[in-house]
């Protein structure tokens, strides 16, 4: 899967609140199904679907121990939404610094003035 659809399905998945409380849960340490439905008012068959699109989007794994499918967080699930967010900030600052450098001109101040007066 290349970058783009890769940061489309992590975004997706990240807009339910449901799944980012499942991966904040996660971030205590590895969880079962029903472990991880516990705090809510869904099912567990819901919550299963939830994993599946997490899993689906890379954010988390699970692996099989027995009857059980323990989930956690994948470890480089967030790198490549880490550099696409690094990006935009680094786009910001450029343009913030810009804007800092064209209302500190003198250009601008004297164009100022004369709107002023």
């Amino acid at each position: 899967m290349s970058a783009a659809p890769r940061l489309d399905a992590a975004f997706a998945a990240l807009a339910d609140p449901t799944r980012r409380a499942i991966l904040v849960r996660l971030v205590e340490g590895e969880a079962t199904v029903g472990e991880l439905a516990e705090p809510f008012a869904i099912s567990q068959p819901a919550v299963s679907r939830h994993l599946k699109v997490l899993e689906g989007a890379g954010l988390i794994e699970r692996r099989v121990d027995g009857t059980k499918r323990p989930c956690r967080l994948a470890p480089a699930a967030l790198t490549e939404l880490d550099a696409y967010l690094a990006m935009l900030r680094k786009a910001l600052e450029t343009n913030y610094q810009r804007l800092d450098q064209l209302l500190a001109s003198p250009t601008f101040a004297t164009k100022q003035k004369d709107e002023t007066t």
